[in-house]
Protein backbone atom coordinates (compact mmCIF):
# COMPACT_ATOMS: atom_id res chain seq x y z
CA UNK A 1 0.00 0.00 0.00
CA UNK A 2 1.09 3.58 -0.60
CA UNK A 3 0.66 5.61 2.59
CA UNK A 4 0.78 9.40 2.33
CA UNK A 5 0.54 12.21 4.88
CA UNK A 6 0.46 15.82 3.68
CA UNK A 7 0.44 18.98 5.81
CA UNK A 8 -1.38 21.90 4.16
CA UNK A 9 -0.57 25.36 5.59
CA UNK A 10 -3.86 27.15 4.91
CA UNK A 11 -4.18 30.93 4.96
CA UNK A 12 -5.96 31.96 8.19
CA UNK A 13 -8.93 33.44 6.33
CA UNK A 14 -9.62 30.04 4.70
CA UNK A 15 -8.82 27.69 7.59
CA UNK A 16 -12.42 27.43 8.83
CA UNK A 17 -13.78 26.68 5.35
CA UNK A 18 -11.03 24.35 4.14
CA UNK A 19 -13.37 21.35 4.28
CA UNK A 20 -15.69 23.05 1.80
CA UNK A 21 -12.83 24.32 -0.37
CA UNK A 22 -11.31 20.84 -0.68
CA UNK A 23 -14.60 18.90 -0.89
CA UNK A 24 -14.75 18.50 -4.68
CA UNK A 25 -11.18 17.18 -4.80
CA UNK A 26 -11.82 14.93 -1.80
CA UNK A 27 -14.97 13.42 -3.27
CA UNK A 28 -13.36 12.77 -6.63
CA UNK A 29 -10.35 11.12 -4.98
CA UNK A 30 -12.52 8.92 -2.76
CA UNK A 31 -14.29 7.71 -5.91
CA UNK A 32 -11.02 6.63 -7.57
CA UNK A 33 -10.39 2.95 -8.14
CA UNK A 34 -7.56 1.95 -5.82
CA UNK A 35 -8.21 4.61 -3.17
CA UNK A 36 -8.36 3.07 0.29
CA UNK A 37 -8.88 6.22 2.38
CA UNK A 38 -8.53 9.98 2.10
CA UNK A 39 -9.08 11.74 5.41
CA UNK A 40 -8.60 15.37 6.49
CA UNK A 41 -7.91 16.50 10.06
CA UNK A 42 -7.18 19.89 11.50
CA UNK A 43 -3.93 20.24 13.43
CA UNK A 44 -4.32 20.55 17.19
CA UNK A 45 -1.19 22.70 17.47
CA UNK A 46 -1.84 24.94 14.48
CA UNK A 47 -5.48 25.62 13.53
CA UNK A 48 -4.33 26.93 10.13
CA UNK A 49 -2.76 23.59 9.23
CA UNK A 50 -4.83 20.76 7.76
CA UNK A 51 -3.41 17.24 7.59
CA UNK A 52 -4.38 14.78 4.89
CA UNK A 53 -3.90 11.02 5.42
CA UNK A 54 -4.18 8.97 2.23
CA UNK A 55 -3.94 5.32 1.30
CA UNK A 56 -3.81 3.84 -2.20
CA UNK A 57 -3.31 0.43 -3.70
CA UNK A 58 0.23 0.04 -5.03
CA UNK A 59 -0.67 0.76 -8.65
CA UNK A 60 -3.18 3.57 -7.99
CA UNK A 61 -0.87 6.51 -7.22
CA UNK A 62 0.01 7.18 -10.86
CA UNK A 63 -3.60 7.41 -12.01
CA UNK A 64 -4.35 9.63 -9.00
CA UNK A 65 -1.69 12.26 -9.74
CA UNK A 66 -2.54 12.17 -13.45
CA UNK A 67 -6.29 12.60 -12.93
CA UNK A 68 -8.20 15.68 -14.06
CA UNK A 69 -9.27 16.50 -10.50
CA UNK A 70 -5.65 16.34 -9.31
CA UNK A 71 -4.57 18.72 -12.08
CA UNK A 72 -7.45 21.05 -11.18
CA UNK A 73 -6.39 20.95 -7.51
CA UNK A 74 -2.81 21.87 -8.50
CA UNK A 75 -4.12 25.01 -10.16
CA UNK A 76 -6.59 26.02 -7.44
CA UNK A 77 -5.09 25.13 -4.04
CA UNK A 78 -2.02 27.42 -4.07
CA UNK A 79 -4.29 30.50 -3.75
CA UNK A 80 -5.44 29.20 -0.34
CA UNK A 81 -2.02 28.22 1.07
CA UNK A 82 0.78 30.12 2.79
CA UNK A 83 3.53 27.73 1.65
CA UNK A 84 4.18 24.52 -0.25
CA UNK A 85 2.64 21.53 1.56
CA UNK A 86 4.97 19.06 3.28
CA UNK A 87 4.59 15.37 2.44
CA UNK A 88 5.62 11.91 3.56
CA UNK A 89 4.88 9.25 0.94
CA UNK A 90 5.95 5.66 1.49
CA UNK A 91 5.27 2.17 0.22
CA UNK A 92 4.35 0.13 3.28
CA UNK A 93 3.49 -3.49 4.06
CA UNK A 94 -0.18 -4.17 4.58
CA UNK A 95 -3.29 -3.14 2.74
CA UNK A 96 -5.40 -1.28 5.33
CA UNK A 97 -5.51 -0.08 8.94
CA UNK A 98 -4.58 -2.60 11.65
CA UNK A 99 -5.94 -2.78 15.20
CA UNK A 100 -3.79 -0.98 17.75
CA UNK A 101 -1.97 -3.56 19.83
CA UNK A 102 -1.24 -1.25 22.76
CA UNK A 103 -4.88 -0.32 23.37
CA UNK A 104 -7.75 -2.75 23.11
CA UNK A 105 -11.48 -2.14 23.53
CA UNK A 106 -13.61 -5.14 24.42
Amino acid sequence: MIFIVVKFPVKPEYADTWGEISSEFTGATLAEEGNKFFEWSRSYKNPNEWVLVEGFEDDAAGPHVNSEHFKKMQGEFPAYLTATPKIISRQIDGDDWDDMGELQVD
